[in-house]
């Protein structure tokens, strides 16, 4: 999350999205969001969730694209929690900061279920997994959004500019190796068959589990990117955080199980199947930048992002794979 807009949240925003999404005063159970300020509420009984996001980080318009998305997906049979209204009939809540800079609220169905457990990526969630992306993407491909004003960013809108703007002195390789990856990848095709509104941080942490089904959320990263980005996120964040030889058996069984599943709903050509390792080192920079955007790097409190983050610099500057170089990832996804 930005600091500035950490810096200009307050208590009285927090009970004023309350207000207008209950109508009274509610207990609220803080979620721990990393990009935004999350929370679980009752509405006459029932759970649901309240997302309260800094327009540095997403407009009202933006949201509204997120929000129409979420409906389409639903309207044909993708599992994942719909929008709700607020008390006056609203999606969308704007709010006011001190500065006069806004915050949006939105609310959400509560997905059923549970986070997945180890075993359950031992028991068919990778296929469930895949099957449920291949739909999205499927759909992505005849999807229309009905108002040009609250169309999501496309991939580079978010890209294009990120690690200088948020990266200190001392961090001029990464910045070029950064550099060097998107310069590459603007060359990629974004023809509707490979590319479209994807979810792009489909990760265990965003999905809940029940009867064998997944209903995914957390679609506030949604933008216009690769099919294949979508697919190398989920690889991303089922991968150690420092991978090794031995892992590739582990990332071979885990792909050859999500495709079986991708492809009863989407076709994936095997040539942007090979293009996963450039999505993979992608997402390394780009959370290392995050990181770096959001934290203090010398005092990270989150020990999966101090995990992370041991070592990575190094990693990036001498162009060490995340999971496996081009030339090694191939025979996997064959």
């Amino acid at each position: 999350m930005d600091k500035r807009s950490r810096a200009l949240y307050t208590d009285g925003i927090l009970q004023e999205a309350v207000r207008r999404f209950c109508g009274r005063p509610n207990l609220t159970v803080d979620l721990d969001g990393f990009e935004n300020f999350i929370y679980e509420i009752q509405v006459d009984g029932v759970p649901r969730i309240l997302r309260v996001a800094h327009s540095l980080h997403r407009t009202p318009e933006q949201i509204a694209g997120e929000l129409d998305w979420l409906n389409h997906l639903a309207d044909h049979g993708v599992s994942v929690p719909r929008p709700l209204p607020s008390a006056d009939g609203k999606l969308i809540e704007v709010l006011t900061a001190a500065d006069g800079s806004l915050f949006s609220a939105a609310s959400f169905e509560k997905a059923p279920g549970r986070l997945p457990r180890r075993e359950d990526w031992q028991n068919g969630l990778p296929r469930t997994l895949g099957r449920l992306l291949g739909k999205m993407n499927a759909l992505a491909k005849t999807y229309q959004v009905p108002d040009g004003r609250i169309k999501r960013p496309e991939i580079f809108d978010d890209l294009d500019g990120f690690a200088a703007r948020y990266l200190p002195p001392g961090e001029e390789t990464v910045i070029a190796k950064y550099d060097e990856l998107l310069a590459y990848l603007h060359t990629l095709p974004t023809t509707l068959d490979v590319y479209g509104l994807i979810h792009q941080d489909a990760h265990g942490g965003n999905f809940f589990m029940q009867d064998g089904q997944i209903t995914l959320f957390d679609f506030d990263d949604c933008l216009y990117g690769w099919y294949a980005y979508d697919i190398a996120m989920a690889l991303f964040y089922v991968l150690p955080l420092h991978c090794t030889e031995a892992d590739r058996e582990f990332g071979r069984q885990f792909m050859h199980e999500f495709l079986s599943g991708y492809r009863l709903e989407n076709d994936i050509q095997l040539e942007w199947l090979a293009q996963i390792p450039h999505f993979l080192k992608l997402r390394e920079i780009d959370l290392y930048i995050a990181i770096h955007r959001s934290m203090d790097v010398n005092n990270l409190e989150d020990p999966w992002c101090a995990e992370f983050m041991r070592g990575r610099k190094q990693k990036i500057e001498n162009d060490v794979p995340y999971f496996a170089s081009v030339e090694a990832f191939f025979p996997l996804i064959q």
